[in-house]
């Protein structure tokens, strides 16, 4: 048995509005129905999604993962999502914010207290944002301080059109001083 049509209609919302996978029981439990009921209508929605009844595929399909299941965008048509994105205004990083990127980016592994020192300036803001955006990511806590040491994401390196760090320019003939070693442990 499945759903009503006006619960289905608030399973299928839910389901469009999440950015993470949702397990059966939460959605049982925010739609306060029973999970089997739930189960049928996710996999009727499956279906349907999947053009079974006769009709085309949609551009998206229902996917079980992590223990839950989310809307993703079906994989054929991946190109026109990153079309549409690449074409929409993106939002630009603030100088303080492509600054912070390179020096992570050229001393990699690096904390936030030695950004901040290189910087001379508070950098806490900058890498959140990094973060949040996906260029950098936590490569490992320092077992000795504690402290988060950051590195570049696979976005950045697709980004930026190079395959790794290698590719980047030396940045040494940029600098004031060409013996500072800033290239060293690229």
């Amino acid at each position: 048995m499945t759903l009503d049509a006006n619960t289905r209609g608030a399973l299928e919302a839910i389901l469009m509005i999440t950015d993470a996978p949702v397990s059966l029981v939460a959605l049982a439990t925010a739609l306060e129905c029973p999970v089997k009921e739930v189960r049928d209508s996710v996999l009727a929605l499956k279906a349907e999604y999947e053009g079974q009844d006769g009709s085309a595929p949609r551009g998206f399909e229902l996917r079980e993962v992590g223990g839950g299941w989310r809307i993703f965008v079906r994989q054929e048509f991946d190109w026109a999502v990153r079309m549409f994105i690449s074409n929409e205004n993106p939002t630009k990083l603030s100088q303080a914010a492509l600054e912070t990127l390179a020096v992570i980016a050229y001393k990699q592994p690096i904390s936030r207290g030695q950004i901040a020192s290189i910087r001379a300036v508070n950098v806490d803001s900058v890498v959140r944002t990094l973060l949040s955006r996906g260029l950098i990511t936590e490569l490992y806590t320092d077992s000795e301080t504690g402290a988060i040491n950051y590195g570049t994401s696979e976005l950045l390196l697709e980004l930026l059109g190079i395959n790794s760090l290698d590719e980047m320019p030396l940045i040494s003939p940029y600098l004031p001083d060409a013996n500072s070693n800033f290239d060293v442990e690229l």
